[in-house]
This record gives structure tokens, sequence and C-alpha cells, in this order.
């Protein structure tokens, strides 16, 4: 059922998808998928969630093949996206277009603490890449890693121009050795 929803919410979008189409390509009642995830909101969450673990796993993956603190192991973050995007995000961040889908309209919507929460972890992870590679003032770096990275993921989505996360990536390692080498002014704030 996930997996059906997963696939469907993704290519057609939330509000497009309801819960009989679900249903039918999961081989199951609306009963049945109202039995699992109690609601179509819960359901979003989750297919949201099962995303993120799937792109975690991703990530842990590139990571691993970097084991030593350093500009590189940053670099990984961005080695996944492109691969990622490649096979699984042609229409750029689930967590993005959920968030844009529902809009500023639905405040207590459930959608919003999971894309918070998937966001922040994110910057927590480039935080943490770049403590543990010594840059100069790792938290702002770790903002300025997560703008290029949500900017590319957009530009995927949107399709603005062709390999966005090569070039994100470019300007990421531009910014490592900027930062390796002292405090500059362009790192971010």
């Amino acid at each position: 059922m996930l997996d059906a929803a997963s696939e469907l919410f993704y290519e057609r979008g939330i509000h497009a998808v309801g819960v009989d189409t679900i249903a039918e390509a999961a081989g199951v009642t609306k009963k049945t998928l109202y039995d699992r995830f109690g609601s179509k909101e819960a359901l979003v969450v989750s297919y949201l969630q099962h995303r993120d673990a799937r792109w975690r796993q991703h990530l842990a993956s590139h990571l691993d093949q970097v084991p030593e603190p350093g500009p590189e192991r940053v670099l990984a973050v961005f080695d996944a996206a492109v691969s990622w995007s490649h096979e699984n995000s042609m229409k750029g961040c689930s967590a993005i277009n959920a968030r844009a889908e529902i809009g500023d309209g639905h405040d207590g919507h459930p959608v919003f603490p999971e894309v918070t929460r998937q966001k922040a972890w994110l910057l927590d992870v480039f935080t943490d890449l770049c403590r543990d590679a010594g840059m100069v003032s790792p938290a702002a770096l770790a903002r300025t890693m997560m703008l290029l990275y949500e900017g590319a993921i957009v530009t995927v989505g949107m399709e603005t121009f062709a390999e966005p996360f090569e070039l994100a990536r470019d300007v990421a390692r531009t910014l490592l050795r900027r930062s390796a080498n002292g405090p500059t002014t362009d790192v971010g704030p």
C-alpha cells in the first residue's frame, strides 16, 4: 500500500490522487487502507517518511565510501544527491513538493512537522560533516551547503537547467577549500 501511494503521490501529486486510486493500485480495499493508516493525511506522512528513510540509507552508503572527515565527505552528500535524483527524484524533492501542495492555509496539517524534521536532519548532517572536517564556522558553512543542496533539488524539479547537483557540488568544493584555508566573507552568515 505504501509503495503504491508513494509512487502515485510522487508522480501525480497528493491532491490529484484519491484513496480509491491508491487502494486499487495496491490491490486492497479502501477500508484496508484506512484501517492501516487512519487517514489520507497519515498516509501522506508515511509516504514522506518512507522516501526519507530510503534517502537516508542511500546517503549513508555514500558517506560510508568516504569514512575520513574532510571536504570530500561533505561533498559525498552532493554525490549521493546526484545518483538519488537520477533514480528517484526527477520531479524534485517529495517533501518540498508536498509542502507546496498543502499550501499556507493548512498550518495544522501533519505534513509541516514532517517536512521540517527532514530538512532539520539534513542541516544537522551538513553541520556535523563541516565540524568534523575542521571547517571554519561550520554552522554557517553548513547552512550554505544546505542552500546549495535545496536550490539544486528545486532546480531538478523545475528542470531549469541540467545537472544542478553537479554545479552545486562544484560551488561547495570551492567554499570548502576557502573555509579550510581560513575565514572568508562569502561562506555565509
